[in-house]
């Protein structure tokens, strides 16, 4: 059976800038693979490469056929930026949209599955941010498509609704619906995807499932401490712990469960610490390794320490 999705050489350019530089990538009926990479890396364009809806060079079949040529009803998109009529309601917005497809759910169990129950009655434009994403997320299903394409689908959601939106695409994904998503939220990615492609200006940089990736380029668990002691160093090398000493001081290979351990040891050598930090390897670890640029969040991400955060011990050590 021919992939779902399946790009060769893919490459689209604006000008003198190369937005989409050579992608190839093969996507599986019932996968839901991720496209990760900051803002600029090249994930939004390559999206519409992939549905047709921008030119683009090299070869891209959706169930073996050109992008422009299969049936409608087979395919939902939910574009990056998405602005209906803001005096038609949540309600009248997602049966408009059923209305063009030859079958579909109805537009009030396609709400409640977005958590929208409450505020289907309530016009578009009074809406908050979050909820206006969510009415759009409801028009990319409500038509049951066999392939969801949604480029960064929880933008601007709170992490309660973030979440619900994740059990959605579980479940979809449960029924046999092909998902590729755009993310640059790395918990969003390993916590949805079976696969993910890693852009960077423009190219694929790795792919494979989460964990193969931080497996083979997250390195090792580690523990940052904030400090300019120069003692810190001597007394933690002195004790066996493998340490190196850059912009910070951090324990290489280190389980969370030792972290007490090293806090005595620089108690014990009365160490003038601050923040301990403990630092799990994540996608944005294996990002940084293989591209060499750090993914940025900001505090609207609404990321705590269970969406993938570094988890920090209390300040400790010596009074400052």
């Amino acid at each position: 059976m021919a992939p779902v999705v399946l790009a060769e050489g893919v490459e689209r350019r604006y000008g003198d800038t190369v937005a989409v530089d050579g992608v190839s990538l093969s996507i599986e009926q019932g996968e839901v693979y991720g496209l990760v990479g900051p803002n600029g890396a090249g994930k939004t364009t390559l999206l519409r490469a992939l549905t047709g809806t921008t030119d683009a060079e090299g070869q891209v079949s959706l169930f073996g056929a050109d992008p422009r040529a299969i049936d409608r009803n087979r395919l939902g998109l939910l574009p990056q930026e998405f602005s209906p009529p803001g005096r038609l309601t949540a309600r009248e917005i997602v049966a408009y949209y059923r209305g063009l497809y030859d079958a579909g759910r109805a537009p009030a169990d396609v709400l409640a599955d977005v958590g929208l129950e409450g505020a289907a009655d309530t016009w578009y434009e009074r809406l908050s941010g979050g909820q206006k994403r969510r009415v759009c997320v409801a028009i990319a299903i409500v038509n049951e498509p066999e392939l969801l394409v949604l480029d960064e689908p929880t933008t601007g959601i709170d992490p309660a609704g973030r979440r619900a939106l994740w059990a959605l695409i579980d479940r979809l994904a449960a029924a046999g619906t092909t998902i590729v998503l755009t993310t640059h939220y790395m918990a969003e990615a390993e916590r949805l995807c079976d696969r993910v492609g890693l852009l960077a200006e423009g190219r694929l940089a790795a792919e494979d499932s989460p964990a193969a990736l931080v497996s083979a380029h997250g390195g090792e668990p580690s523990l940052a401490i904030e400090t300019a002691d120069p003692a810190a160093v001597d007394a933690l090398a002195t004790a066996g712990y493998q340490v190196s000493d850059q912009r910070e001081v951090v324990v290489e290979g280190l389980a969370a469960r030792d972290v007490g351990e090293v806090a005595a040891t620089l108690d014990r050598a009365a160490v003038d610490y601050g923040e301990l930090v403990w630092r799990q390897p994540d996608l944005e670890t294996v990002y940084l390794e293989i591209t060499g640029r750090r993914l940025v969040r900001t505090p609207a991400d609404g990321l705590g320490t269970e969406d993938g955060e570094p988890r920090r011990a209390a300040r400790g050590g010596r009074s400052r």
